[in-house]
């Protein structure tokens, strides 16, 4: 038998993180006993901290004086996340049971299967099997595995952190989704779990013991038992099923048990090997050539029309991700060990790539049993998928298009965390990407064109985006057909993120390779400069150019970004113009000096204008003012006494003012 210590030994940087999310805190770790009885469900059950108690926690200024980003990057690896990451989001209460869904509450129900030679772990002794589960609940009697599950997955309790596939859903809609679970079985299957896991696709024609019939399908004889059991007027009322397999799955088992524990397929020992002493103890797996013959046995989780599949070890959010798939999307993610190497489309920000994944401890926790870490709080969809799925709160969705907007001239709003309100920008190009070609067998960040839309919208770490790296504003191109990749995210931080992924059985660390969706951590866009990011984007093919141009929360601490997008073949039939005045400062005890430059637009529409000081420092380089407004830019100094200070349109680049900011200088302002 394999402990969890023995495999905590081989990967300690991946396994400590995991550690660390099953911890938990103690505010977390059980409901308190006496609450306020008008507490809101969540809040009553299971407190927290609000998020912008803590994300607003470090101050924009510090030591040593001097300007400072006004939207600084702080993203995090999943990896390294755990549940005191979990912040709920303001003013609402999905997770409440007893609300159902304004447009339609899913029926769904939970067939659970087990095998002659696999009885559900959950069942098994604390830590008995060769992968070091069940962990957390055990030796549970038979009987009592269907609601176990159900309400492990569907009611709020201590074991789940009071959250739920219902509440996912309700969050991820805006309360117009809603599910409801009803469990049966145990059901045991007339053949062993290998016969099933063991698929022609996925081990490619090896490894299936001698005497036994592999590639078999679970679905067909899982429904078959479940029906001579309930009969089809029974079966008829439920709108879909979720089959739940006894055991591991192999998505969150082939690399911990194959390549992250073992050197090399021969060094795979005998316990990870098969029962037929005629076949090797590893065997083929999906992204690679091998995995332990144990992890390749598993069950990979998958959906068809109406049903899905997944195993004990499949958190919370696989379940999100297979149901996606029964209402009609596709998956949008690479092969992260791919030849050639590939860059992930979408990454942890999306439910259909690898925001699956996330959850307390990242992608290498997921063998867990129950699923409690990764893969237990998967991402939100992004704006495209929430469109498809009609779950997009149309009234807060700005629907552009390439053409008008060389005809309109720049369009400025602002967009609002989607945990809370589930809109954006949607830029239709019309007539197609006109991108240059590029050979995706070549070049791993080649996004292979055929792109409809940009999309715009804003993540922040609440709610189910809790396990996301990053708070800000995410951008990307998308496809109307789910032909993959039909959401690229585009990418802030395009450069090797340069992390380790996990330590190898030798001890030599492994980065992540230019294919991991971990690349993407930091893709997301920040206001200002020097943020660590970037706050544009220019698509000179598609003609095209977005901006972020600040970051505010309201007093309840919901995040928001003023965004805007432009044309570059148009400005638009309003007049451009600019007025600057000067301004003075004086020396802080650090040397730097900061001017307030007022900026008038003078123009007879909203415009952004880009500001440019030599030998100066600015938080902001691009700032939105409405049409006869006045705002103001700040300009620092160090060395110099004074610089001039250039405010153009960017809409029309003749739309000009100069003005200046001086040390110890007299000052003038705007006329009134």
């Amino acid at each position: 038998m394999t402990s969890v210590r023995r495999l905590v030994s081989a990967t300690s940087v991946v396994m400590l993180a995991v550690a660390g999310a099953l911890a938990g805190s103690p505010a977390s770790a059980a409901p308190p006993g006496d609450v306020d009885p008008d507490t809101p469900w969540r809040m009553r059950h299971w407190p927290q901290t609000q998020p912008w108690q803590v994300d607003e926690a470090v101050a924009l200024t510090g030591r040593g004086g001097g300007p400072r980003p006004v939207d600084p990057q702080r993203y995090e690896l999943p990896d390294t996340m755990t549940w005191d990451d979990y912040r709920a989001v303001p003013g609402t209460d999905w997770a409440d049971p007893a609300v159902r869904g304004s447009e339609r509450t899913f029926n769904g129900a939970l067939v659970l299967v087990d095998y002659p030679n696999q009885p559900f772990v959950v069942t098994q002794p604390a830590n008995s099997t060769i992968y070091g589960n069940p962990s957390g609940v055990q030796n549970l009697d038979r009987a009592e595995v269907p609601q176990f599950y159900r309400d492990f997955l569907n009611k709020p309790g201590k074991l789940n952190r009071g959250h739920t596939i219902h509440e996912y859903w309700m969050e991820d809609s805006n309360g117009r989704f809603g599910i409801e679970l009803s469990s049966f079985g145990v059901y045991q299957m007339p053949s062993e779990s290998h016969e099933y896991g063991i698929e022609a696709q996925m081990q490619r024609g090896q490894g299936c013991p001698a005497g036994d019939q592999c590639n078999r399908n679970l679905r067909t004889d899982a429904r078959a038992a479940w029906i001579a059991a309930v009969g089809e007027n029974e079966a008829a009322k439920y709108d879909f099923v979720f089959f739940l397999s006894a055991g591991q799955d192999e998505s969150a088992t082939w690399q911990e048990f194959g390549s992250m524990k073992f050197a090399t397929k021969e060094d795979v020992t005998d316990d990870f090997g098969p029962p037929d002493d005629a076949l090797p103890n590893w065997n083929a797996t999906r992204y690679v050539e091998w995995t332990s013959w144990q992890a390749s046995a598993n069950i990979w989780p998958n959906a068809t029309q109406g049903s899905s599949l997944q195993a004990e070890s499949s958190g919370m959010s696989t379940y999100a991700h297979e149901f996606s798939h029964i209402l009609g999307v596709g998956d949008n993610y690479n092969n992260p060990y791919g030849i050639p190497a590939r860059r992930d489309y979408s990454g942890p920000w999306e439910m259909l790539s690898r925001g699956t994944f996330n959850g307390p401890g990242g992608p290498h926790s997921r063998w867990l049993i129950p699923g409690t870490a990764g893969s237990s709080m998967g991402a939100q969809h992004m704006l495209r998928n929430k469109m498809k799925l009609g779950i997009a709160d149309e009234d807060q969705v700005v629907r552009l298009s390439r053409d008008a907007l060389a005809t309109s001239g720049v369009v400025v709003t602002r967009v609002t965390a989607r945990a809370v309100a589930s809109g954006g920008i949607n830029v239709t190009l019309d007539g197609g990407d006109r991108s240059p070609a590029c050979d995706a067998t070549t070049d791993p960040f080649c996004d292979g064109g055929g792109y409809d839309n940009y999309t715009l919208e804003v993540v922040d770490r609440i709610g189910f985006d809790s396990f996301t790296p990053d708070s800000g504003v995410l951008l990307a191109k998308t496809k109307n057909a789910d032909a993959a990749p039909f959401i690229w995210t585009i990418d802030a931080n395009p450069q090797d993120i340069d992390k380790v992924d996990f330590v190898a059985p030798d001890g030599t660390p492994q980065k992540m390779t230019i294919g991991d969706y971990r690349q993407l951590s930091d893709a997301l866009f920040h206001a200002g400069t020097g943020s660590g990011s970037q706050f544009e984007h220019v698509d000179a093919a598609n003609r095209l150019h977005f901006y972020v141009l600040d970051r505010s929360r309201n007093r309840k601490g919901v995040l928001s970004y003023e965004v805007a997008v432009r044309s570059l073949d148009g400005a638009g039939p309003a007049t451009r113009g600019v007025k600057a005045w000067p301004a003075t400062a004086r020396r802080d005890n650090s040397g730097w000096a900061r001017c307030s430059i007022p900026v008038r637009n003078t123009g007879r529409a909203t415009d952004v204008f880009r500001v440019a000081a030599p030998n100066a420092s600015l938080p902001r380089t691009v700032i939105a003012v409405p049409a006869g407004r006045t705002s103001t830019v700040e300009v620092w100094l160090k060395d110099a006494r004074r610089t001039p200070v250039t405010v153009t349109s960017e809409s029309s680049p003749a739309a000009r003012a100069t003005t200046s900011c001086s040390v110890k200088g007299s000052s003038s302002g705007p006329g009134r």
